[in-house]
């Protein structure tokens, strides 16, 4: 049976508002009696209540994340490494993570609604931002504590940790350039999202500086799925001549692109270059490895849940905007022109 501070009172001999008081560490309660109290608690094995602790507090300790997902995309893993970041780092500060899914839209407005008004979190943590973000609009009115992976078209009076998509974009055209390409592809994100604008700007820029064009035919949208990688590489690879590269602004969707070329009896590195973003796990173990820009997500994901937690604590944030410069990776998904 579970020890109650009851059970420590009647040890120490101690009323139980006096036992209470010095477990949770009050001024007016004296040194040798808080020593006391903890010392036969220890003893006693006892465990504080922390949800009557929460109550007392009119804190929840708990942290939210609502993943803009559809449905089966819930297991991309580069959710699972930035969940992982966070919710290790949540644990650290003693604080619980609630993860909820919700489709971008006004439904997923609204989820963000119930959270705030029904006190089920402190805080909240914003992913995969929008140009024009309501949800960020949402928690600054609401005078909600957040922070954010990503930026916003808007004005950046948030903290925030964001990885300089452009500068990556332009690490790969540049090794694609140099390998020999000219006639590269791009299988694009969502234009809403805002890392898209940045990656797409990044390709723009570089391959203007290579003298070359991103050509309207060469440039489609997928929906960072792999099964959206796969759809949209098909189009590209009916196009004759066919693109002698393909950068896909994610892993996923290079993944899918891969596989729509090897079924075509391509050999992927050698027949046609693909690349990706992010460098999840799966990256470096795809057959062929994949070529792609690394980002620290595991990292992103602590760095964010540490600033939200500094602000929860009543601290400034020692950086409270960060922008990240990532790294080319180079892996045998990409080879010179034949």
């Amino acid at each position: 049976m579970a020890v109650t501070i009851k059970d420590i009172a009647r040890r120490t001999g101690k009323s139980i508002t006096t036992v209470s008081r010095a477990l949770a560490d009050y001024d007016d309660v004296s040194p040798a009696t808080k020593e006391l109290v903890r010392r036969v608690a220890d003893e006693m094995g006892y465990t504080p209540n922390r949800l009557a602790q929460r109550l007392q507090k009119r804190r929840t300790e708990t942290i939210g994340l609502i993943l803009p997902t559809f449905g089966p995309r819930f297991a991309d893993p580069f959710f699972s490494e930035l969940l992982a970041g966070i919710g290790n780092t949540a644990a650290s500060y003693g604080y619980d993570l609630l993860v909820s899914t919700q489709a971008p839209g006004e439904k997923e407005l609204e989820t963000y609604r119930q959270k705030v008004q029904g006190g089920q979190v402190d805080g909240l943590i914003v992913v995969r931002t929008r140009r024009h973000d309501k949800r960020i609009d949402y928690l600054r009115k609401a005078d909600v504590p957040f922070a954010v992976f990503g930026r916003t078209e808007d004005a950046l009076d948030y903290p925030f940790v964001d990885e300089d998509g452009e500068y990556g974009m332009q690490l790969m055209v540049e090794h694609l350039v140099d390998l020999g390409h000219r006639r590269i592809a791009c299988i694009a994100p969502p234009p809403h999202l805002m890392f898209a604008h940045y990656r797409m700007l990044g390709i723009h820029k570089a391959m203007e500086k290579a003298g070359l064009a991103l050509q309207d035919e060469l440039l489609v949208v997928g929906d960072l799925t792999q099964r959206g990688g796969y759809q949209q590489a098909e189009r590209l690879l009916d196009l004759s001549p066919r693109p002698s590269a393909i950068i896909a602004c994610n892993d996923l969707m290079a993944l899918g692109a891969m596989s729509a070329a090897q079924k075509r009896g391509l050999v992927v590195g050698r027949d046609i270059t693909i690349t990706g973003f992010d460098d999840i796990p799966m990256a470096e173990h795809a057959h062929p490895p994949l070529t792609t820009v690394h980002q620290p997500i595991y990292k992103i994901g602590s760095m964010v849940c540490d600033m939200l937690l500094q602000i929860l604590s009543g601290q400034e944030p020692e950086e409270r905007q960060v922008i990240l410069k990532p790294k080319l990776i180079v892996r045998q998904s990409s080879g010179a022109v034949a």
